[in-house]
């Protein structure tokens, strides 16, 4: 993991070859299909990276093809995860997690979740909070990891008032909600500082491209007051465009 100041909920992923595909991705020449191949590649990146860091461990021997012992340490299958489909940025990266997540735990304590979700602005166009649409929810999250694979943390929103549903509306105790992004950017990860409920965020880049020179020089968060990665309209800066519009090819 890449040192910063954002405190220890926040993991900030220092992987090279995920660092290139979100290179390729944030690139205006790169367009659909290859959009949804690196999101592929990437959500397949951070749940692994996710599950190392987070997800129990134990012990396990097993028999080789050649009869021989062999001990190893590997993720405890019957971890409980639940990932949470943000429509419509959310979309293919909770499916990828959803598929991902039965190489290493057991099919029935799988689930994906379904939320539509879209930003509330004002007459100014800033963000003012989320509309929270329709619901499909498949039971409880109690002792479950509860993932939320949302490619941009921009403003913190979304994440905030899904995990209030969750709290408020779904039976629990929850192991830990879980952010997946590809980048945050400074704003985003204060306001996340709010949460009451147990909150891990993981993300491959923080941008704060609108901060002044001395911050941009500086290590991440060590300036926290004064980085900035949100324009007027609140999108990100240098950011990636639009990817609900990307990743669906649907310019609305």
């Amino acid at each position: 993991m890449q040192e910063h100041h954002y405190g220890p909920n926040f993991h900030l992923i220092n992987d090279p070859f995920l660092q290139t595909l979100l290179t390729e991705l944030c690139q205006s020449k790169t367009i659909q299909p290859q959009i949804n191949r690196l999101i592929q590649l990437i959500y397949n990146g951070l749940i692994v990276h996710t599950a190392n860091t987070l997800f129990p461990k134990g012990k396990v021997e097993v028999k080789t093809r050649m009869g021989e012992s062999l001990t190893a340490e590997t993720l405890t299958q019957e971890t409980k995860a639940v990932t949470v489909n943000l429509a419509r940025a959310g979309t293919f990266p909770s499916h990828i997690c959803y598929e991902y997540l039965h190489w290493f735990l057991n099919a029935e304590n799988v689930r994906q979740d379904h939320i539509f979700a879209a930003r509330k602005t004002d007459a100014n166009e800033q963000v003012t909070g989320t509309n929270l649409g329709s619901f499909k929810i498949g039971g409880s999250i109690e002792n479950s990891y509860v993932l939320f694979p949302d490619p941009m943390g921009a403003t913190g929103g979304t994440i905030l008032s899904a995990i209030d549903y969750y709290q408020s509306q779904v039976q629990g105790p929850v192991k830990s909600y879980i952010a997946l992004h590809l980048i945050v950017t400074p704003e985003y990860l204060k306001k996340i500082q709010s949460v009451k409920a147990p909150l891990q965020v993981f993300a491959l880049r923080v941008d704060r491209g609108l901060s002044p020179a001395h911050v941009l020089n500086s290590p991440l968060g060590l300036y926290w007051e004064q980085e900035k990665g949100l324009n007027d309209k609140q999108y990100i800066i240098p950011g990636a465009g639009g990817l609900g519009e990307l990743l669906n090819n649907s310019f609305v």
